[in-house]
């Protein structure tokens, strides 16, 4: 998977994002970069982030086949905002990383699965909420900062701890694709958000995440993962 990048500027930029990303812009003046979530009125994910200061405006990294759809998409919500959005070449620093050569990108997405951060790509666009992929346990949420889209879905899911269905790490024995369907006898019980080879995040019950669950009539080994599920928003 390719990424590419938004650049946003324009005297409007910061207060713009502020009312837009689930995260707050503000940490970026203590933090290089930071992951932060665009979701639609209803709560659901439209892409995940990387977000880092650019200049006098900011950097916004995501899977290349998301970028001018988020463009046109953004666009909408400009509305008298001074802010400009340009489809840019990825500097890979966004991600934390020295080059963007396929290897090392390719080294950095394995890694973020092992870690349990997930990747949205235009097939999972809009399916999952923020606690389903985790992003509550990866500082990618702010729940103090404001209103944005969905603020008040998510807000509610978190206080009221009224996640059921949350990402997991497993180890097939076959390699699987992002998109798969997880089955636990004949029932489906979750989907694959991402996969790489034999490795895959994916959504499931958190009460049937140890059970005998196959994908692709392979079946699957849980594997712990870096953070606690247990707490607000469970």
């Amino acid at each position: 998977m390719d990424y590419s990048q938004i650049d946003v500027a324009g005297p409007d930029a910061a207060a713009f994002l502020q009312g837009q990303l689930s995260n707050d812009i503000r940490l970026l003046e203590s933090r290089p970069r930071m992951l932060a979530a665009w979701c639609n009125p209803k709560g659901r994910v439209i892409a995940l982030l990387r977000v880092a200061p650019r200049g006098a405006g900011y950097a916004l990294a995501l899977p290349a086949e998301l970028g001018e759809p988020v463009i046109r998409r953004l666009g909408m919500f400009r509305f008298r905002s001074r802010v400009e959005f340009a489809s840019a070449v990825l500097d890979p620093v966004v991600l934390g990383l020295e080059d963007a050569a396929a290897e090392t990108l390719a080294a950095w997405r394995i890694d973020n699965l092992r870690h349990g951060i997930p990747e949205v790509a235009a097939a999972q666009s809009e399916a999952f909420t923020p606690h389903m992929l985790n992003l509550d346990r990866l500082e990618a949420l702010s729940f103090d900062k404001g209103c944005y889209p969905g603020q008040e879905i998510v807000a509610r899911t978190h206080y009221r701890g009224a996640s059921r269905r949350r990402l997991q790490l497993y180890e097939s024995t076959t390699p699987v694709e992002p998109g798969n369907e997880i089955y636990a006898g004949d029932r489906k019980i979750g989907d694959v958000v991402n996969a790489i080879g034999r490795e895959l995040l994916a959504v499931v019950p958190l009460d049937a995440a140890d059970d005998a669950l196959k994908v692709a009539g392979s079946d699957l080994t849980r594997l712990p993962l870096p953070y606690e599920l247990t707490g607000p928003g469970t």
